[in-house]
């Protein structure tokens, strides 16, 4: 275990758990891997919360996406063209929601209105 990521990951805590925009800031700092702070946290039984695209960790219900009520084709696009098999990987979400300028989140709501699943979270959640 890389202590420097532990160390930091101890003064984010949040209620015990550390939220997904602390975990990539401490990447970001440390210049590592989201998915080291994800396998560093795991070893220290701490659990990741808040996900940026809504996924888990919001308590009761766990997830916040809700499908959109409608997705403008170039994002559709976007999304299609993103997928790996039938999967959006959370980095390619992460990549559409800079390169459109939109909050991460309505990144996962249109991909559940358009049954696409996310996959392989960055920091290895899922």
């Amino acid at each position: 275990m890389d202590e420097r990521i532990a160390e930091a990951i101890r003064g984010r805590l949040s209620e015990g758990k550390l939220r997904c925009v602390d975990a990539f800031r401490i990447a970001e700092e440390l210049a590592v891997m989201p998915l080291d702070v994800g396998e560093t946290a795991d070893e220290l039984e701490v659990r990741l919360s808040r996900c940026q695209l809504g996924l888990f960790g919001y308590g009761d219900p766990k997830c916040i996406v809700k499908p959109a009520e409608r997705v403008a084709p170039g994002l559709e696009q976007a999304i299609r063209e993103g997928l790996v098999g039938e999967r959006l990987p959370c980095a390619e979400a992460w990549v559409i929601a800079a390169r459109l300028e939109i909050p991460k989140l309505e990144i996962a709501n249109a991909a559940e209105k358009l049954g696409v699943r996310i996959s392989h979270c960055q920091l290895g959640a899922f």
